[in-house]
């Protein structure tokens, strides 16, 4: 993919925290003797992903005024990331999530968040000016779960709505942080119906629906008019792809996993580069073919070494990736 000089603004709104990361994978958090600290948070790995394809990305959310909040936001920066519309909270730490690595680099979470910085964002601290540069405004649903932020989620949503800019809804459901399962599932369907384009993987789709998430008739009970596209994540199997028009499915690349995490940031943020650069690829099957493709690739790349950031890849990684397959 080519990407121009200055493409248009993405704006991620949610939670940056930092992942502790067992350094021996395959044992529990209490059997691991170390931890790699490693910055994450969807939203913010989003943020990342883009930049480091070469596109053009803000975050907006919450840290705590103190040392891991400082890294984070630097680390932001380091990445290219506008972080203009980050607030510090003097009173509340930076959200920690210990991170377990099964054998296979599925991954258990461990939340620490009482109530964490990223939770305390509110409406009045938007920075909605930079909310209205965008072409797309993309946000998971963890800001969705306590006020104030909540509020301010919603704020966010409405404002981009009514600018005429693109939402782009990932819910990125972490069970352990909701009340209960259904909360979980309510409060993640009360957005759905505003967002131009979804994706969700297939374990998402299983638990949203409670029904197979490889049938079609229960994918397509996800859809709804407003939707521009819904894309299913199916893991190293690819990706399944629904608009108005057409759907199909992507074949996703094999590669030596070490660690999932960031793999489905990674290829939304690619997704969302290819689509703020030209809108057209919801109606045009081709070029959202390519794009997903060009997704996959990320998405595989950033599995091959542990934590999110550190793991995206640039676009002349996934470039050969996506060349190496095609000359097999």
């Amino acid at each position: 993919m080519t990407i121009t000089s200055k493409s248009p603004l993405v704006v991620a709104f949610g939670e940056m925290l930092i992942d502790f990361v067992p350094d021996s994978a395959g044992v529990s958090l209490a059997e691991s003797t170390g931890f790699l600290k490693a910055p994450g948070g969807a939203p913010a790995n989003v943020a990342c992903a883009i930049t480091k394809l070469g596109g053009n990305s803000a975050f907006i959310g919450k840290v705590g005024d103190d040392e891991f909040g400082h890294m984070l936001v630097d680390i932001l920066k380091k990445n290219g990331v506008n972080s203009e519309g980050v607030c510090f909270d003097a009173h509340a730490r930076t959200a920690l999530a210990f991170v377990t690595l099964k054998k296979n680099g599925e991954r258990e979470f461990m939340f620490y968040r009482n109530p964490s910085a990223d939770m305390l964002l509110t409406e009045s601290e938007l920075n909605m000016g930079l909310i209205k540069q965008a072409k797309i405004f993309h946000y998971g649903s963890i800001s969705l779960i306590s006020e104030p932020c909540r509020s301010a989620h919603m704020a966010a949503m409405k404002a981009a709505k009514e600018a005429g800019i693109l939402l782009s809804y990932d819910p990125n459901v972490r069970l352990p942080l909701w009340p209960s399962a259904q909360a979980a599932i309510d409060v993640i369907k009360s957005i759905w119906n505003h967002a131009d384009f979804i994706k969700v993987s297939d374990d998402e789709v299983g638990f949203l629906t409670q029904g197979d998430a490889e049938k079609e008739d229960v994918v397509l009970s996800l859809w709804h008019d407003n939707l521009k596209l819904l894309v299913v994540t199916d893991g190293e199997k690819g990706c399944r792809y629904f608009t108005k028009g057409f759907k199909g499915r992507v074949e996703g690349f094999s590669v030596q996993t070490v660690d999932t995490t960031g793999a489905g940031d990674a290829f939304v943020g690619a997704l969302l580069v290819s689509i703020a650069q030209d809108p057209s690829i919801f109606q045009d099957e081709g070029k959202l073919k390519e794009a997903l493709k060009y997704a996959n690739a990320c998405g595989a790349i950033c599995t091959t070494q542990k934590g999110a950031i550190p793991a995206l890849p640039t676009n002349s990684d996934a470039l050969d990736l996506v060349n190496k397959s095609k000359a097999k």
